[in-house]
């Protein structure tokens, strides 16, 4: 009886202290909550979720206060546990386009000459499975692809 109450307390303080996942939402809808959980757990700031425009999405855009810097995170999320590993699924043309939505997210945000870095995190959550099995955050996972000049 008082394991179960404390478990509950455990998960209610950690769902409003770093965030709640919606069990019911898409597996990678579930991945990013997870994965910004994790960045709050560990110290960063996230200021925007799934920031989209015309042309492209990031998952997570964070700021890291130890470095002042801003981090553009890609998350992956398998459900399998077949081979491969979710980052691989970041290609070089997945990074070009998370490149470009980056420069236009710091253009917007009048943001040009702050440091960046672009992270990925990958999570592995089973099917049937509350929370994810596994999760590993790459930091400096790529460097800026596809435009010229991005760090002038």
């Amino acid at each position: 009886m008082f394991r179960n109450a404390f478990d509950h307390l455990r998960r209610s303080y950690i769902n409003l202290r770093y965030g709640r996942i919606d069990l019911d939402a898409r597996l990678g809808k579930r991945g990013e909550q997870a994965a910004a959980r994790l960045l709050r757990q560990t110290g960063y700031s996230i200021l925007a979720e799934n920031a989209s425009d015309f042309a492209g999405e990031i998952d997570i855009i964070a700021t890291d206060r130890k470095r002042a810097s801003i981090i553009f995170v890609e998350v992956k999320t398998l459900q399998s546990t077949k081979p491969g590993h979710p980052a691989e699924r970041v290609d070089e043309a997945k990074q070009t386009r998370i490149t470009k939505a980056a420069l236009r997210y710091l253009q917007k945000q009048n943001l040009l000459g702050c440091p960046v870095r672009f992270d990925v995190i990958a999570v592995w959550w089973p099917s049937g499975y509350s929370e994810p099995n596994k999760m590993e955050h790459y930091v400096s996972a790529f460097e800026a692809t596809g435009v010229e000049g991005f760090y002038s």
